[in-house]
């Protein structure tokens, strides 16, 4: 599968001291007619340490290796 997803700044994790981002959209890019807002399938007030931790969980969340899932960041 084939994700877009738009960054919401986040806070500074307490546990590594690292930036976090929420998602703010999260988008099919590859669905058949027209790209799928799939924002309402994952817990917007998450806070990710990177978009490799977002990809692990898209491919969780949608039962797929993590290698079938290709993310890009929205400009």
């Amino acid at each position: 599968m084939q994700f877009e997803f738009q960054r919401h700044i986040g806070a500074r994790s307490p546990v590594t001291d690292a930036a976090t981002f929420r998602v703010e959209r999260l988008i099919d890019t590859a669905a058949r007619n027209a790209p799928a807002d799939l924002s309402h399938l994952i817990d917007s007030s998450y806070e990710y340490h990177s978009p490799r931790e977002l990809r692990w969980h898209l491919a969780t969340r949608f039962n797929l290796s993590p290698r079938a899932v290709r993310l890009s960041e929205a400009a």
